[in-house]
């Protein structure tokens, strides 16, 4: 049977268990003890999962596990595909809500994000709750006074995970309110709240441009299967952006 190696990793919860389980939870499981340890094995047509539990010497677990899935296409994949196109809308009014914000680089071009789980819906950035991070580990606050406050300033609906799922950009901030130096936002604000910018008619343009490489071949405004590389994901990226 053709299988495909997804990943292997060592983890230190059990959870790992349960979502393989969960993953196929319509095969029975079927166990085994070796003298190295425990193999548990799930096995049809369609997919085959492996669990590897070590033993230490006195026959307790160790915390370190190695875990490996191995699975056909038609089978965990699309079953990890299900779940990630899943809108959970019908079942539940939580939402996931990513905040977004900009990250320390020289150029300020790296962005930042990390998920947070609403209880319901929300329709206005100032219904959202405040948040923090370390910033230290994005270069924007010294490692004994790290924390960065971050403050929701917008909201759009989440093309990619869908359903009332929100991305939500934000502004990052001193726990005693200053704003960060990388926090560009906020002297903007200052400077479009003049009564004098106010007074005027401002146009934006945006303009998205990126490329997927490949080792030889012409790149800008390519046309073609041979020149454009993989076009399907820029596609779907584009149709993402207009929702």
């Amino acid at each position: 049977m053709a299988t495909l190696n997804l990943h292997e990793f060592n983890f230190i919860s059990s959870d790992l268990v349960k979502m393989a389980q969960y993953l196929a939870p319509s095969v029975p499981w079927q166990t085994r003890l070796t003298k190295s340890g425990m193999e548990t094995s799930l096995m049809s047509s369609k997919m085959w999962i492996s669990l590897s539990l070590k033993q230490s010497k006195k026959g307790e677990l160790k915390t370190s596990t190695k875990f490996r899935i191995c699975a056909s296409a038609s089978g965990t994949i699309n079953r990890m595909e299900d779940l990630l196109n899943l809108d959970v809308t019908p079942f539940t009014d939580k939402v996931i809500a990513e905040y977004i914000w900009i990250g320390g680089s020289v150029l300020g071009t790296d962005v930042r994000s990390k998920s947070r789980t609403l209880s319901k819906p929300v329709e206005h950035p100032s219904k959202l709750p405040k948040w923090n991070y370390d910033g230290s580990s994005t270069g924007q606050a010294p490692g004994e006074d790290s924390e960065v406050i971050l403050y929701p300033q917008a909201i759009f609906k989440d093309p990619f995970c869908g359903g009332n799922n929100i991305l939500v950009i934000c502004d990052a901030y001193t726990p005693q309110e200053v704003p960060i130096p990388t926090n560009k936002r906020a002297r903007a604000i200052e400077i479009f709240s003049d009564p004098k910018v106010v007074a005027q008619v401002p146009w934006f343009g945006i303009e998205q441009e990126y490329t997927l490489m490949q080792p030889d071949g012409p790149y800008y405004c390519g046309a073609g299967a041979d020149k454009s590389h993989v076009r399907d994901i820029s596609d779907a990226h584009y149709k993402g952006m207009l929702i």
